[in-house]
Protein backbone atom coordinates (compact mmCIF):
# COMPACT_ATOMS: atom_id res chain seq x y z
CA UNK A 1 0.00 0.00 0.00
CA UNK A 2 1.33 2.94 -1.00
CA UNK A 3 1.18 6.08 1.44
CA UNK A 4 2.60 8.98 2.95
CA UNK A 5 0.69 9.32 6.30
CA UNK A 6 2.26 11.38 8.94
CA UNK A 7 2.66 8.98 11.38
CA UNK A 8 4.08 6.03 8.97
CA UNK A 9 6.35 9.21 8.28
CA UNK A 10 6.90 10.00 12.12
CA UNK A 11 7.67 6.21 12.43
CA UNK A 12 4.83 5.75 14.74
CA UNK A 13 3.92 2.82 12.13
CA UNK A 14 5.14 0.80 9.38
CA UNK A 15 3.31 0.54 5.97
CA UNK A 16 3.50 -3.43 6.30
CA UNK A 17 1.62 -2.99 9.82
CA UNK A 18 -1.10 -0.75 8.89
CA UNK A 19 -1.82 -3.79 5.61
CA UNK A 20 -1.98 -6.50 8.44
CA UNK A 21 -4.62 -4.00 10.23
CA UNK A 22 -6.83 -3.76 6.33
CA UNK A 23 -6.58 -7.50 6.17
CA UNK A 24 -8.64 -7.81 9.22
CA UNK A 25 -12.84 -7.89 10.45
CA UNK A 26 -14.68 -5.70 7.84
CA UNK A 27 -14.93 -3.30 11.64
CA UNK A 28 -11.25 -2.89 11.73
CA UNK A 29 -10.84 -1.91 7.87
CA UNK A 30 -13.34 1.00 8.18
CA UNK A 31 -11.78 2.03 11.55
CA UNK A 32 -8.43 2.08 9.72
CA UNK A 33 -9.53 4.14 6.89
CA UNK A 34 -11.55 6.80 8.84
CA UNK A 35 -9.14 7.43 11.69
CA UNK A 36 -5.75 6.35 10.60
CA UNK A 37 -5.68 6.98 6.94
CA UNK A 38 -8.50 10.21 7.32
CA UNK A 39 -10.81 8.29 4.49
CA UNK A 40 -14.46 8.05 5.16
CA UNK A 41 -15.37 4.59 3.64
CA UNK A 42 -19.41 4.33 4.16
CA UNK A 43 -18.93 1.53 1.89
CA UNK A 44 -16.74 -0.21 4.31
CA UNK A 45 -19.21 0.68 7.41
CA UNK A 46 -22.68 -0.73 5.21
CA UNK A 47 -20.85 -4.08 5.31
CA UNK A 48 -20.30 -4.45 9.03
CA UNK A 49 -23.60 -5.44 9.34
CA UNK A 50 -23.77 -8.13 6.86
CA UNK A 51 -20.53 -9.57 6.97
CA UNK A 52 -17.71 -10.67 9.77
CA UNK A 53 -17.94 -9.75 13.36
CA UNK A 54 -20.85 -7.60 13.39
CA UNK A 55 -23.02 -10.35 11.29
CA UNK A 56 -22.25 -12.65 13.68
CA UNK A 57 -23.04 -10.62 16.87
CA UNK A 58 -26.65 -9.68 15.35
CA UNK A 59 -26.82 -13.05 14.35
CA UNK A 60 -27.48 -13.63 18.23
CA UNK A 61 -30.04 -11.95 18.77
CA UNK A 62 -33.52 -13.36 19.12
CA UNK A 63 -37.01 -12.87 18.02
CA UNK A 64 -37.90 -11.09 20.54
CA UNK A 65 -35.25 -8.71 20.13
CA UNK A 66 -32.47 -9.90 22.66
CA UNK A 67 -29.43 -10.75 23.22
CA UNK A 68 -28.77 -13.73 25.58
CA UNK A 69 -31.46 -13.74 28.58
CA UNK A 70 -32.06 -10.03 28.34
CA UNK A 71 -31.15 -7.18 29.44
CA UNK A 72 -27.93 -7.86 31.25
CA UNK A 73 -27.14 -11.65 31.90
CA UNK A 74 -25.37 -13.67 31.39
CA UNK A 75 -21.97 -11.90 30.81
CA UNK A 76 -21.11 -11.24 28.05
CA UNK A 77 -23.50 -12.61 25.84
CA UNK A 78 -26.14 -9.95 27.31
CA UNK A 79 -28.16 -7.48 25.52
CA UNK A 80 -26.30 -4.67 27.01
CA UNK A 81 -22.98 -6.23 25.93
CA UNK A 82 -23.79 -7.39 23.01
CA UNK A 83 -25.41 -3.68 22.13
CA UNK A 84 -21.62 -2.36 23.56
CA UNK A 85 -19.66 -3.97 21.21
CA UNK A 86 -21.72 -3.33 17.84
CA UNK A 87 -21.03 0.39 19.05
CA UNK A 88 -17.60 -0.13 19.11
CA UNK A 89 -17.06 -1.99 16.11
CA UNK A 90 -18.98 1.23 14.98
CA UNK A 91 -21.99 -0.28 13.02
CA UNK A 92 -24.00 2.27 11.27
CA UNK A 93 -25.72 4.30 13.82
CA UNK A 94 -28.87 3.89 12.22
CA UNK A 95 -29.18 0.22 12.51
CA UNK A 96 -32.26 -1.02 13.03
CA UNK A 97 -31.68 -4.12 15.48
CA UNK A 98 -29.76 -2.25 17.65
CA UNK A 99 -32.36 0.85 17.49
CA UNK A 100 -34.58 -1.55 18.46
CA UNK A 101 -32.97 -3.43 21.54
CA UNK A 102 -31.89 0.14 22.77
CA UNK A 103 -35.98 1.47 22.56
CA UNK A 104 -36.75 -1.75 24.47
CA UNK A 105 -34.27 -1.23 27.09
CA UNK A 106 -34.74 2.27 27.77
CA UNK A 107 -38.76 1.81 28.20
CA UNK A 108 -38.71 -1.91 29.93
CA UNK A 109 -35.44 -1.47 32.08
CA UNK A 110 -35.63 1.75 34.28
CA UNK A 111 -34.75 1.30 37.83
CA UNK A 112 -36.47 3.55 40.59
CA UNK A 113 -33.70 5.85 40.21
CA UNK A 114 -33.97 6.61 36.56
CA UNK A 115 -31.24 4.89 35.35
CA UNK A 116 -30.99 1.65 33.69
CA UNK A 117 -31.08 -1.63 35.99
CA UNK A 118 -34.37 -3.46 35.84
CA UNK A 119 -36.41 -4.38 39.03
CA UNK A 120 -34.34 -2.43 41.08
CA UNK A 121 -34.27 0.79 43.19
CA UNK A 122 -31.23 2.05 42.53
CA UNK A 123 -29.07 1.46 39.15
CA UNK A 124 -25.42 1.09 38.53
CA UNK A 125 -23.62 3.81 37.63
CA UNK A 126 -20.76 2.49 35.50
CA UNK A 127 -23.55 0.32 33.43
CA UNK A 128 -25.38 3.72 33.18
CA UNK A 129 -21.89 4.89 31.54
CA UNK A 130 -22.12 2.27 29.42
CA UNK A 131 -25.88 2.44 28.48
CA UNK A 132 -25.56 6.16 27.84
CA UNK A 133 -22.44 5.29 25.20
CA UNK A 134 -24.09 2.59 22.92
CA UNK A 135 -27.80 4.47 23.31
CA UNK A 136 -26.26 7.96 22.54
CA UNK A 137 -24.47 6.33 19.32
CA UNK A 138 -27.17 4.71 18.02
CA UNK A 139 -29.70 7.81 18.21
CA UNK A 140 -31.72 7.38 21.23
CA UNK A 141 -34.54 9.60 22.19
CA UNK A 142 -33.15 12.43 24.46
CA UNK A 143 -36.22 12.32 26.53
CA UNK A 144 -35.69 8.68 27.17
CA UNK A 145 -32.09 9.51 28.03
CA UNK A 146 -32.65 12.18 30.69
CA UNK A 147 -33.31 10.40 33.67
CA UNK A 148 -29.70 8.54 32.43
CA UNK A 149 -28.13 11.71 32.47
CA UNK A 150 -30.07 12.99 36.33
CA UNK A 151 -29.04 9.67 37.40
CA UNK A 152 -25.43 10.03 36.52
CA UNK A 153 -24.97 13.69 37.56
CA UNK A 154 -26.42 12.80 40.93
CA UNK A 155 -23.54 10.53 41.27
CA UNK A 156 -20.51 12.45 40.38
CA UNK A 157 -18.34 12.54 43.36
CA UNK A 158 -16.33 15.40 45.23
CA UNK A 159 -12.80 14.43 43.63
CA UNK A 160 -14.43 14.95 39.96
CA UNK A 161 -15.17 11.09 39.13
CA UNK A 162 -17.11 8.29 39.47
CA UNK A 163 -17.80 5.12 41.35
CA UNK A 164 -20.62 2.42 40.68
CA UNK A 165 -20.61 1.73 44.55
CA UNK A 166 -21.26 5.59 45.45
CA UNK A 167 -25.14 4.74 45.84
CA UNK A 168 -24.89 1.46 47.12
CA UNK A 169 -22.38 1.77 49.76
CA UNK A 170 -20.97 5.22 50.36
CA UNK A 171 -18.25 4.68 48.74
CA UNK A 172 -15.63 8.03 49.18
CA UNK A 173 -13.65 7.72 46.45
CA UNK A 174 -13.77 7.61 42.44
CA UNK A 175 -13.32 4.48 41.02
CA UNK A 176 -11.18 4.61 37.73
CA UNK A 177 -13.38 1.63 35.95
CA UNK A 178 -16.92 3.34 36.52
CA UNK A 179 -15.04 7.11 35.63
CA UNK A 180 -14.00 5.80 32.50
CA UNK A 181 -17.28 4.41 31.38
CA UNK A 182 -19.15 7.73 32.18
CA UNK A 183 -16.70 9.61 30.19
CA UNK A 184 -16.99 7.35 27.10
CA UNK A 185 -20.98 8.08 28.07
CA UNK A 186 -21.03 11.52 28.35
CA UNK A 187 -18.67 12.12 25.48
CA UNK A 188 -20.72 9.64 22.97
CA UNK A 189 -24.01 11.66 24.15
CA UNK A 190 -22.19 15.59 23.29
CA UNK A 191 -20.66 14.27 20.28
CA UNK A 192 -24.25 13.15 18.89
CA UNK A 193 -25.83 16.33 19.71
CA UNK A 194 -28.02 15.85 22.80
CA UNK A 195 -28.33 19.67 24.90
CA UNK A 196 -30.31 18.10 27.96
CA UNK A 197 -28.11 19.42 31.10
CA UNK A 198 -25.29 19.46 28.92
CA UNK A 199 -23.25 22.29 30.57
CA UNK A 200 -23.65 19.82 33.61
CA UNK A 201 -22.25 16.97 31.31
CA UNK A 202 -19.42 18.90 29.95
CA UNK A 203 -18.11 20.25 33.44
CA UNK A 204 -18.34 15.91 34.81
CA UNK A 205 -16.02 15.46 31.66
CA UNK A 206 -13.39 18.10 32.72
CA UNK A 207 -13.55 16.99 36.07
CA UNK A 208 -13.34 13.32 35.55
CA UNK A 209 -10.58 13.57 33.01
CA UNK A 210 -8.84 15.66 35.56
CA UNK A 211 -9.38 12.75 38.10
CA UNK A 212 -7.41 10.47 35.47
CA UNK A 213 -4.61 12.87 34.57
CA UNK A 214 -3.98 13.56 38.40
CA UNK A 215 -3.26 10.03 38.70
CA UNK A 216 -1.28 10.02 35.48
CA UNK A 217 -3.65 7.00 33.83
CA UNK A 218 -2.38 4.19 36.28
CA UNK A 219 -0.35 5.88 40.11
CA UNK A 220 -1.56 6.86 43.07
CA UNK A 221 -1.10 10.73 43.53
CA UNK A 222 -0.12 10.18 47.07
CA UNK A 223 2.57 7.35 46.60
CA UNK A 224 3.28 7.82 42.97
CA UNK A 225 3.02 3.93 42.88
CA UNK A 226 1.24 1.48 40.57
CA UNK A 227 -2.51 1.31 41.93
CA UNK A 228 -3.28 -1.91 40.22
CA UNK A 229 -1.00 -4.00 37.89
CA UNK A 230 -4.09 -4.86 35.73
CA UNK A 231 -4.45 -1.40 34.75
CA UNK A 232 -1.80 -2.00 32.27
CA UNK A 233 -2.90 -5.06 31.02
CA UNK A 234 -4.35 -4.19 27.62
CA UNK A 235 -7.56 -6.56 27.45
CA UNK A 236 -10.26 -5.95 24.21
CA UNK A 237 -12.99 -6.12 24.97
CA UNK A 238 -12.29 -3.88 27.87
CA UNK A 239 -16.35 -4.95 29.05
CA UNK A 240 -16.34 -2.57 32.35
CA UNK A 241 -12.63 -2.93 33.58
CA UNK A 242 -10.03 0.30 33.46
CA UNK A 243 -7.08 -0.46 31.21
CA UNK A 244 -4.10 2.46 30.43
CA UNK A 245 -4.84 1.53 26.47
CA UNK A 246 -8.39 2.08 26.33
CA UNK A 247 -8.33 5.29 28.51
CA UNK A 248 -5.47 6.63 26.41
CA UNK A 249 -8.06 5.25 23.41
CA UNK A 250 -10.82 7.62 25.43
CA UNK A 251 -8.61 10.60 25.46
CA UNK A 252 -7.95 10.48 21.88
CA UNK A 253 -11.50 10.13 21.03
CA UNK A 254 -12.92 13.08 23.00
CA UNK A 255 -10.07 14.99 21.19
CA UNK A 256 -8.20 16.14 24.42
CA UNK A 257 -5.03 18.23 23.87
CA UNK A 258 -1.76 16.54 25.36
CA UNK A 259 -1.07 16.64 28.78
CA UNK A 260 2.72 15.51 30.18
CA UNK A 261 0.37 13.91 32.75
CA UNK A 262 -0.31 11.28 30.05
CA UNK A 263 3.53 10.59 29.62
CA UNK A 264 3.70 7.41 31.92
CA UNK A 265 0.96 5.95 30.52
CA UNK A 266 2.39 6.79 26.71
CA UNK A 267 5.91 5.17 28.03
CA UNK A 268 4.01 2.03 28.78
CA UNK A 269 2.19 1.69 25.77
CA UNK A 270 5.19 2.09 23.52
CA UNK A 271 7.33 -0.86 25.97
CA UNK A 272 4.63 -3.17 25.38
CA UNK A 273 4.90 -2.79 21.51
CA UNK A 274 6.34 -5.58 19.50
CA UNK A 275 9.01 -5.62 17.75
CA UNK A 276 6.66 -7.13 14.70
CA UNK A 277 4.77 -3.06 14.85
CA UNK A 278 2.34 -4.39 16.42
CA UNK A 279 0.51 -4.71 20.10
CA UNK A 280 -0.86 -8.06 21.64
CA UNK A 281 -3.90 -8.89 23.61
CA UNK A 282 -3.04 -9.30 27.25
CA UNK A 283 -5.50 -11.06 28.17
CA UNK A 284 -9.30 -11.81 28.42
CA UNK A 285 -12.07 -11.91 31.35
CA UNK A 286 -13.88 -15.04 32.26
CA UNK A 287 -17.58 -15.18 31.22
CA UNK A 288 -19.27 -16.53 28.28
CA UNK A 289 -18.79 -14.75 25.04
CA UNK A 290 -20.84 -15.25 21.22
CA UNK A 291 -17.68 -16.10 19.59
CA UNK A 292 -14.16 -14.78 20.27
CA UNK A 293 -12.99 -11.66 18.16
CA UNK A 294 -8.87 -12.76 18.92
CA UNK A 295 -6.65 -14.98 20.89
CA UNK A 296 -4.91 -13.81 24.38
CA UNK A 297 -1.35 -13.69 23.94
CA UNK A 298 -1.53 -12.99 19.97
CA UNK A 299 -1.02 -9.59 18.20
CA UNK A 300 -4.33 -7.95 18.55
CA UNK A 301 -5.63 -6.12 15.26
CA UNK A 302 -8.06 -4.33 17.88
CA UNK A 303 -4.83 -3.26 20.44
CA UNK A 304 -2.67 -1.99 17.63
CA UNK A 305 -5.40 -0.22 15.84
CA UNK A 306 -6.44 1.37 19.33
CA UNK A 307 -2.88 2.81 20.11
CA UNK A 308 -2.12 3.63 16.38
CA UNK A 309 -4.81 6.12 16.87
CA UNK A 310 -3.65 7.19 20.09
CA UNK A 311 -0.15 7.94 19.12
CA UNK A 312 -1.30 9.62 15.89
CA UNK A 313 -3.26 11.73 17.90
CA UNK A 314 -0.86 13.00 20.86
CA UNK A 315 1.83 13.33 17.86
CA UNK A 316 -0.43 15.97 15.89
Amino acid sequence: MKTTLDFVEKGIADEKTVQWLLEGDVSIQYQVFRVLLDIERQDLRDRIAVEGWGAQFLSKRHKEGHWGMGFYQPKWISSHYTLLDLRNLCIAPDNEPGRISIEKILRDCKADDGGVYPNSKKSDVCVNGMVLNYASYFGAAQNQLASVIDCLLEELMSDGGFNCRSNRSKAVHSSFHSTLSVLEGFTTYEHNGYDYRIAEVKKAIQSSKEFILLHQFYLSDKTGKIINKDFLRMSYPRRWKYDILSALDYFQYSNAEWDARMQPGIDVLLQKKNKSGTWNLNAKYPGQTHFDMEKAGKSSRWNTLRALRVLKHFSQ
